[in-house]
């Protein structure tokens, strides 16, 4: 049997512990103290973090994490764990997969420090976020950086930037969304029904900042049309998840499914691009959120498509990747 001597970890954003208040409230500090997501002086910021957020908004976050936590914890760790498995059952024994969280456990220090004591020094970095943006890759990349800053010793690293217009991915994403169609049928696209594709949104001061992480949307969005020979009035794109008062990216998720509703539509399908695992903001902000938001609109039925998390074609996706950026180290 070979030695393990390459490693691949694949970083999510991460999640707390679990569904309590005091948890939620760590992961929460944890999060909104990197300045890649709120770009504000810490002595400005961090006396509304410790009032506001850290009551009124960690209380309804906790209820949301609640409302989609399992048996067997959070659907985001699982999620992860189980894509970290399905990936290691494809490649061969040189190969140690890892999952870890960018913000909460496992971090990526705690699964790099678990690396060097199993003297693997080769190390593949790939953040979970198809389209790179300086709020979900960047703050990656910042971690590792801290952590190659802090050693006295060190890994030979490689990582990947995005994967946005990979043809696994695109594939991965057309075929999750058509063994939907086969189980629940094919929306009536003649009678306006449509296909919502919704991204994570991000403030547009960051996109103006020259964040390329609009136009990488942009792109998957074109292929995966391309892929379903869908126009773009079947299969609209929207932003989610927005946090502040700021000005984000538009249309909003959550607008556009009241206008929909409104409009008297029979049908609506929803599927993330940019989640690979689910999580609270795909489970309980669109399976919940946007489904009521539609339904109470005056929408018909509301299809959450699941992320692409460790199905097959995903998985080979992700071998494919780790393939090519891993090519040479023998």
């Amino acid at each position: 049997m070979a030695v393990k001597s390459i490693a691949v970890v694949l970083v999510n954003m991460g999640t707390p512990a679990e569904p309590t208040l005091g948890a939620v409230q760590r992961f929460l500090r944890e999060f909104l103290l990197d300045k890649r997501i709120v770009p504000v002086p810490r002595l400005v910021w961090r006396p509304i973090l410790e009032t506001s957020i850290m009551h009124g908004h960690a209380k309804k976050s906790t209820q949301k994490y609640v409302s989609i936590w399992t048996g067997t914890g959070s659907p985001l760790l699982n999620n992860a764990k189980a894509q970290a498995d399905a990936l290691a059952a494809r490649l061969d024994t040189r190969f140690y997969i890892r999952p870890a969280m960018r913000y909460g456990e496992p971090s990526l220090k705690s699964v790099l420090d678990e690396l060097y004591s199993l003297d693997i020094k080769r190390v593949l970095v790939l953040p979970m976020y198809p389209q790179f943006s300086t709020t979900t890759v960047a703050p990656v990349f910042d971690a590792l950086g801290s952590y190659i800053h802090n050693s006295q010793d060190q890994f030979e690293y490689r990582t990947v930037r995005d994967f946005h217009d990979h043809d696994g991915y695109i594939e991965a994403c057309a075929k999750r969304i058509e063994q939907t169609w086969e189980s629940q049928g094919r929306p009536d696209f003649a009678a306006g029904e449509k296909l919502l594709l919704s991204y994570h949104g991000i403030p547009v001061s960051v996109r103006d900042a020259g964040d390329p992480y609009a136009g990488e949307c942009d792109n998957t969005t074109a292929l995966l049309r391309e892929r379903l020979e869908l126009s773009a009035t079947e299969c609209e794109m929207t932003y989610q998840s927005k946090f502040g008062k700021g000005e984000w990216l538009t249309p909003a998720t959550l607008e556009r499914v009241v206008e929909l509703g409104r409009a008297g539509l029979s049908r609506l399908d929803v599927f993330c691009p940019g989640f690979t695992a689910d999580c609270l903001e795909t489970e309980e902000e669109i399976g919940i959120l946007n489904r009521e938001a539609f339904q109470n609109a005056g929408g018909g039925n509301f299809v959450r498509i699941e992320c692409l998390n460790a199905s097959d074609p995903f998985i080979a996706a992700l071998e494919d990747l780790v393939q090519k950026h891993t090519c040479g180290w023998d």
